[in-house]
């Protein structure tokens, strides 16, 4: 049975019809006559309307459909795109974490590390998967990872799906904030290649731990956002039913992220979304994955890791507050003239106060 969002009535309406023609049993009285041109008809057009719809979606329908029930999940790109993947579990400091799946496979006949966030096919794997929420030991068995492929010279290959981190009490209390912070540190010190595939939600620091890459990709309709729609209403307008314009102010659709350079690359869906055709998407990501290898792979150790810290040091350079402004090393702000000035002050302040004595002493002397 498939699923729509309450913006595809139109399309729901067509393609109930559509079984009905294709079905040639659908009549109770005798065996009906199947009618191949009507059937055409009403393919062309839902394609039509799918277009039309899909090529229009605001902020806030992009997000029901990154959320949409029947898209692709991580498992389901780790099985058809990768070869002889070995499964490692545990953080070696608390336990497994299952809302993730983390383990080394052949890609295009080439070892790499896989990491991606699970949500889970139907009830009872989401609640097992715990909805693609990462608790600490999610986090630190990431950053285990990671260091063991940084020391075989590994590329790594991350899918990002995932409302935001765990916020239960018992995540809290083993340090989610740190593991988060530690993940976001292990993974911009890494020498080897990491890419990055936001699949549909990327929520919050749960995201970003595991978005610190070397390249960035993100599907079509997929989200990246600091916050939730509704969470971002609820904390603004006091009114959690606003989720359109919360949406549309923080800017979570790829092609406001591209714009911002937040991301890299836009991984283009079939019309209709990822789910509709989930083969084409995985050819779409296989392509990515492939091309960007390649070009990652060309670069040294010491090249990856100066160019991924420039990437993310450029961010918010260009369409910030300040239009004009030149990337620096580092974060640091160069001091004017007047800060000098302080600074130089500041510093040889004994020296300044004894010299100043010696000047009063001598004009004394002179003058009295």
């Amino acid at each position: 049975m498939k699923n729509y969002l309450n913006f595809e009535t139109d399309i729901k309406n067509l393609e109930t019809e559509l079984e009905q023609l294709k079905d040639p049993y659908n009549s109770t009285e005798e065996i009906s006559e199947v009618n191949t041109n009507k059937i055409g008809q009403i393919q062309h057009e839902i394609e039509k309307k799918l277009k039309n719809i899909y090529s229009n979606l605001n902020p806030w329908q992009k997000t029901l459909v990154a959320r949409h029930e029947d898209r692709p999940k991580s498992k389901f790109f780790i099985e058809n795109l990768f070869e002889d993947f070995i499964s490692l579990s545990g953080d070696r400091f608390y336990g497994e974490d299952n809302s993730v799946i983390g383990g080394f496979a052949r890609f295009e006949k080439k070892s790499v590390l896989v990491i991606a966030q699970e949500k889970g096919e139907n009830l009872e794997t989401r609640i097992s998967r715990n909805f693609g929420m990462m608790r600490p030991e999610g986090y630190r068995k990431s950053i285990r990872l990671m260091k063991l492929a940084d020391k075989f010279n590994i590329p790594v290959i991350i899918f990002v799906d995932t409302p935001g981190a765990y916020p239960g009490v018992g995540a809290e209390e083993r340090g989610q904030a740190e593991a988060i912070a530690r993940s976001i540190e292990c993974s911009m010190e890494l020498k080897v290649p990491t890419i990055s595939i936001i699949i549909g939600e990327g929520g919050s620091g749960g995201a970003i731990a595991l978005a610190s890459s070397s390249k960035v990709l993100m599907l079509e309709n997929a989200i990246y956002s600091v916050i939730s729609p509704e969470g971002c209403a609820t904390i603004l307008w006091r009114d959690p039913k606003k989720t359109l314009e919360a949406a549309t102010a923080m800017k979570l659709s790829s092609k406001d992220l591209l714009e911002l350079n937040i991301i890299d690359e836009i991984i283009s869906e079939p019309t209709g979304g990822a789910h509709r055709n989930k083969d084409e998407t995985l050819n779409n990501v296989r392509s990515s994955l492939i091309l960007n290898l390649e070009k990652l792979s060309e670069l040294s150790r010491e090249e990856i890791y100066n160019q991924r810290k420039d990437k993310f040091l450029s961010i918010g350079r260009d369409k910030g507050y300040l239009t004009e402004t030149k990337l620096k090393d580092s974060l640091v702000t160069e001091p004017n003239l007047l800060n000098k000035i302080i600074n130089f002050l500041f510093k040889n302040k004994r020296l300044i106060i004894f010299s100043i004595v010696i000047l009063i002493f001598l004009f004394l002397l002179i003058y009295l």
